[in-house]
C-alpha cells in the first residue's frame, strides 16, 4: 500500500486536537472585549500609576543622580557613585544589620506566639468571640498611638513596668528601657511584636479553620497524640499560609519606620535605627535625595534576594 492511498480519519468530535482557527468576526469580538475590560480597569489603575508606580519610578532615576535640597545647580546624572559611596558607610550598614535583628526577631516570635493564639482560640472555649474581638485590639490602632502608648509604659519614672516589677522585687531601681545602649533594641522588638501579631494570628486562624476535622479526628482515633496531630496533620495543612505570612510579616517589619521612630527616634546613639529610619534622616534631615534613594534602591534589591531564596527553599520543601 503506498503512501498517497493513506487517508487520515476525521478526529472526533471529543478528541483532543488543533481547536479551529477563529474567523475575523470572532476575532474582532475578543478585541473587543480585551478593549473594554481595559477600560473598565482604568479607574482602578490611573491612581496606582499615579500615586504608586509614577513615585516608584522616580526614586529609582534620583539613585543615579547627585540631588539634593536647597542647590541652585541642576541635578545631575552620576551614574553608580550613590551605590559606591554606600559601599563605604559604616553608619549605613550598622543600621542595616539592625534592621536585619529587627525583623528576624519580630517575624519568627510574631509567628511562634500567633500560632498559639491562633491554636488557643480555634479551640471550642467560652467567650471565644471575645477573646478573638480583644486579641485585634493592637491591630486596630495606629502606629503612632502604640508607640506614645508603649514610651509610656517604658517611662524611666512614672513608668508602669518599673513600677510593676519594683513592686515584685524584680528590680531596685528605675530602668531607662529606651534611654540604655543594651536594652532599647529589645524593649523596641517586644512593641513591634505586640503590634504586628493580632494580623499573623487571624491569617493562622483562617487557614486553621480550613483544616479539615475529620483528619484530626481519625488521627487521635490512630492513637496520636496532641503533638503528632500537629506535626502530621495540622502543620502540612497551614504551611502555605505560614510561608505566605512570613515572607509578607518580614518586609513590613524590615520596612518599619513610624513605631520605632515614635520610640527612640534611632537612638539611643543609634541603636535602634532601622535602614528606613536612617534613610528618611538623609532625606529629609540633611537633604541627600540622591543618597537616600539609592539606600532605598538597595535595600529592596537585598531583601528581594533574601526572599528569593527564602520561597525558593520553601517551594521545593514542598515539592518534594
Amino acid at each position: 500500500m503506498s503512501l498517497t492511498s493513506l487517508k487520515l480519519k476525521p478526529q472526533a468530535s471529543g478528541n483532543r486536537g488543533t481547536p479551529p482557527p477563529r474567523t475575523p468576526a470572532q476575532r474582532k469580538a475578543t478585541l473587543g472585549l480585551d478593549r473594554g475590560g481595559w477600560f473598565l480597569l482604568l479607574p482602578a489603575l490611573i491612581p496606582i500609576l499615579i500615586l504608586s508606580v509614577g513615585p516608584l519610578l522616580y526614586g529609582v532615576s534620583l539613585a543615579f543622580t547627585d540631588s539634593q535640597s536647597g542647590r541652585t545647580n541642576p541635578t545631575q546624572f552620576i551614574g553608580l557613585d550613590n551605590f559606591a559611596d554606600l559601599g563605604n558607610d559604616s553608619l549605613f550598614w550598622d543600621s542595616f544589620r539592625i534592621g536585619i535583628i529587627w525583623a528576624v526577631c519580630v517575624t519568627a516570635l510574631q509567628l511562634l506566639l500567633a500560632l498559639g493564639l491562633a491554636l488557643l482560640l480555634n479551640q471550642n472555649l467560652r467567650f471565644r468571640w471575645l477573646a478573638r474581638t480583644l486579641a485585634l485590639v493592637p491591630w486596630a490602632m495606629p502606629e503612632v498611638v502604640v508607640g506614645i502608648m508603649w514610651r509610656l509604659v517604658y517611662h524611666q519614672d512614672a513608668g508602669i513596668l518599673n513600677a510593676t516589677l519594683k513592686d515584685l522585687g524584680f528590680i531596685s531601681e528605675n530602668v531607662d528601657w529606651l534611654g540604655s545602649f543594651s536594652l532599647a533594641l529589645p524593649a523596641v522588638i517586644v512593641v513591634g511584636i505586640w503590634a504586628g501579631m493580632p494580623q499573623t494570628t487571624v491569617v493562622l486562624l483562617a487557614g486553621l479553620q480550613n483544616v479539615p476535622g475529620e483528619l484530626r479526628e481519625s488521627a487521635a482515633l490512630d492513637g496520636a497524640g496532641i503533638w503528632r496531630r500537629f506535626t502530621a496533620v495540622t502543620w502540612p495543612a497551614i504551611k502555605p499560609v505560614i510561608v505566605a505570612i512570613t515572607a509578607l510579616n518580614f518586609i513590613w517589619n524590615f520596612n518599619s519606620f513610624g513605631l520605632v521612630y515614635v520610640l527612640t527616634q534611632g537612638g539611643p546613639g543609634g541603636e535602634t535605627r532601622l535602614p528606613m529610619l536612617f534613610a528618611y534622616e538623609e532625606a529629609f534631615k540633611y537633604g541627600q535625595f540622591g543618597y537616600a534613594a539609592a539606600m532605598g534602591l538597595a535595600m529592596i534589591a537585598v531583601i528581594a534576594v533574601f526572599l528569593t531564596m527564602f520561597l525558593r527553599k520553601r517551594l521545593k520543601e514542598e515539592a518534594a
